[in-house]
């Protein structure tokens, strides 16, 4: 069993910066594939962001360039690092984890969630 709690969220200017964090709980978090992913109310959740376990990133194009996934297996923790933000970025962010990979779209049948924090871009 893996909890994921996300913190970080919150209201931005275009062109700003925020990092999220993801803290997760349970000893195996080294072997799981983390991510973030995002939803606007009325629209499907969409891919953000992945890490293998073993540390290999991956975007979604919208955010490629502006945004950076990391993971620390310490501290089990994921955070991602978002800059040159856009009006367009506002939604909830959500920490994803899978014991076998995270996928990129709606993310439907990975494993763990959290609850989300708001990030609000504004003009």
């Amino acid at each position: 069993q893996v909890q994921l709690v996300e913190s970080g969220g919150g209201l931005v200017q275009a062109g700003g910066s925020l990092r999220l964090s993801c803290a997760a709980s349970g000893r195996t978090f080294s072997r799981y594939a983390m991510g973030w992913f995002r939803q606007v109310p009325g629209k499907e959740r969409e891919f953000v962001a992945g890490i293998t376990w073993i540390g290999i990133p991956y975007y979604a194009n919208s955010v490629k360039g502006r945004f950076t996934i990391s993971r620390d297996n310490v501290k089990n923790t994921v955070d991602l690092q978002m800059n040159s933000l856009k009006p367009e970025d506002t939604a909830v962010y959500y920490c994803a984890a899978d014991r076998d990979k995270v996928t990129t779209g709606t993310g439907d049948g990975i494993e763990y969630w959290g609850k989300g924090t708001l990030v609000t871009v504004s003009s």
